[in-house]
């Protein structure tokens, strides 16, 4: 499972990170959500030296999650320099997610 960031860490473990970042936004009653958890899960392995994966809680973290519009779940995002590049909604299959990821590396 990815680290979990919060309303409070996100600016230091995102947006002042030294490599990409994955952000997936979502919630403990999301069933989706926890579809996509052992894919991305796999991604973080196999990508460990390029790209970090990280998990946001929607209900605990309202702030970022009301900053950067997140509307359905899971939105998995992934920022660079400290901007969201790219972003999909909802459960993706492996192939989709590593063409996420690599279009960020």
């Amino acid at each position: 499972m990815g680290k979990a960031v919060t309303d409070a860490s996100f600016t230091a473990d995102v947006l002042q990170a030294d490599k990409p970042v994955l952000v997936d936004f979502w919630a403990e009653w999301c069933g989706p959500c926890k579809k996509v958890a052992p894919v991305l899960d796999q991604l973080g392995a196999e990508y460990a030296d390029q790209i970090e994966i990280v998990k946001l809680n929607i209900d605990e973290n309202p702030n970022v999650t009301r900053e950067y519009g997140v509307m359905s779940i899971p939105t998995l995002t992934v920022f660079k320099g400290g901007k969201p590049v790219q972003s999909v909604v909802g459960a993706q299959p492996k192939s989709q997610l590593t063409k996420l990821i690599e279009s960020a590396l």
